[in-house]
């Protein structure tokens, strides 16, 4: 009963609401900016290696690496899977469409929350959606609610989801008893993750972090000697997934079920473009304009849909493993790998899946810890808060292993979906500021300057700011020498 119930939510939400709200967006920052998300593509690669003026401070490419972090994970695997089994094919280009046109909506969030971003009295720098839409919007209610569906959507949402994905992948081996296994697995990562957040494993979260970008290398690697191992079946793999993209017979039969919106939901929960959690990590970031945060933010996208999601999608399709219902998560991918990797196959996607699963939930906190700040007067919350919150934490990621299937990703889209609709239209009020800090920008480079931004150039009052005042960097400057 719960189980339908949260599927029909999840229908309405996406079908028609959210897709409407995320394409318009989509396609009004796109033209908007004239496609920034590809038309600069090259000079967010250059700005992705600058370094920052001050090495104490998060560089770009660091606030990247984070806001990376959190988006590589299960979905990039069981989450394609499940798309491409219950979508169909068609879903694979429906998410490189979304990824693309996405991505601007990347750039327009993580610019606002560089222009808004506030001030430590250390001098680092912290932000997010919350602080551009109680600074920008005057609406602290609003900002106080997307804190609450940021927690809903990081702290359960997406972390009961990530541990079901985690112990899904051991179905395949014989010894998974579907009534004793899920339990074991979600005590012991249950256990684990609240060992971390309670103070210890730091040597743990040191090696894991370490670990994954690697991981996340060997996975494309693996992914694409798969493919080359099945060359033969490349052509007729792209012409089903063409084929099945612009079937709009079977589309408009079926919509909430159809590769579209499959598609677009996946899309949305493997690269959270416009969600409003990058922001968090964004304005962390010390640049000399907000729009070179910006367009570093894309990149993020782009790595995790154009690269993880797509070797992931291709392939399974080019393995050519019969797509079923059945085997939709972490069985198809695994059954996809063990055609040419047999046995050895499923032990590594369960390696990968376990890296991925336990920096995801860690890094999810990331995000909720902020939130909670926001929420508690813009102070850090007590320690037996903290502790006791982070014990329930733990509490939902050992739930998450044993719940069902749609509920875990009902639960998943539901608490992101909420969270989407708030920052979007937020995004949408606020965007012709960021498009005139990426006029400005683009004004800079073309006098031959290296920009730097200042909030009177584009009409913002400086007193509603903590940083980008001309004054403020005239004295710095002078006590730095």
């Amino acid at each position: 009963m719960i189980v339908k119930l949260l599927d029909q939510i999840d229908n309405i939400m996406y079908y028609p609401i959210l897709i409407v709200v995320m394409c318009l967006a989509g396609i009004y920052f796109t033209c908007r900016t004239k496609g920034v998300q590809i038309r600069l593509f090259p000079e967010s690669i250059r700005l992705l290696m600058e370094p920052p003026a001050d090495k104490q401070n998060v560089s770009s490419l660091q606030a990247m690496l984070v806001s990376t972090a959190s988006r590589v994970g299960t979905g990039n695997i069981i989450g394609v899977s499940t798309a491409i089994c219950l979508g169909g094919p068609g879903a694979c280009f429906w998410m490189w469409v979304m990824c693309i046109v996405g991505a601007s909506s990347a750039f327009i969030e993580s610019t606002l929350a560089q222009v808004y971003k506030r001030k430590k009295e250390n001098g680092d720098c912290y932000g997010g959606p919350a602080y551009y839409i109680e600074k920008a919007l005057h609406a602290p209610v609003i900002a106080g609610l997307f804190c609450v569906f940021l927690i809903a959507t990081y702290a359960v949402g997406f972390n009961l989801l990530c541990s079901y994905n985690l112990q899904s992948t051991f179905e395949v081996f014989p010894f998974y008893n579907k009534s004793v296994t899920p339990a074991i697995i979600g005590g012991i990562l249950a256990i684990l993750t609240a060992y971390c957040l309670l103070g210890g494993g730091k040597r743990i979260i040191k090696i894991t972090s370490l670990i994954v970008p690697f991981m996340g290398i060997a996975y494309v690697v693996i992914a694409l000697i798969v493919i080359l191992a099945n060359i033969k079946n490349v052509p007729s793999m792209f012409v089903l997934i063409f084929r099945d993209a612009f079937d709009f017979r079977s589309i408009l039969g079926g919509v909430a079920g159809s590769c579209v919106i499959y598609g677009i939901k996946r899309g949305l929960f493997s690269n959270e473009a416009g969600v409003g959690s990058a922001p968090n990590a964004s304005a962390a970031a010390k640049v000399s304009h907000p729009a070179k945060q910006g367009l570093v933010q894309t990149l993020s996208v782009y790595i995790d849909t154009l690269l993880l999601c797509t070797a992931t999608a291709l392939m399974c399709l080019a393995s050519g493993v019969e797509i079923s219902p059945k085997v939709s998560g972490a069985p198809y991918v695994q059954m996809a790998i063990s055609t040419v990797f047999g046995h050895a196959g499923p032990v590594f996607i369960m390696v990968a899946m376990v890296l991925f699963a336990f920096t995801t939930l860690l890094g999810n906190l990331f995000y909720v810890d902020n939130a909670l700040i926001y929420l508690n007067g813009k102070k850090q919350p007590s320690a037996s808060f903290m502790k006791g919150f982070h014990i329930i934490c733990a509490l939902i990621v050992f739930v998450g292993a044993l719940i069902p299937m749609n509920a875990a990703w009902a639960m998943a889209d539901i608490t992101m979906g909420g969270l989407t609709l708030i920052n979007l239209p937020c995004c949408m009020l606020l965007g012709a500021v960021a498009i005139n800090t990426l006029k400005d920008y683009e004004k800079q480079k073309a006098e031959g300057k290296d920009p730097v931004f200042y909030a009177k150039n584009i009409g913002l009052p400086e007193d509603e700011l903590d940083f980008w005042k001309e004054e403020q960097d005239v004295t710095e400057q002078s006590m730095s020498e």
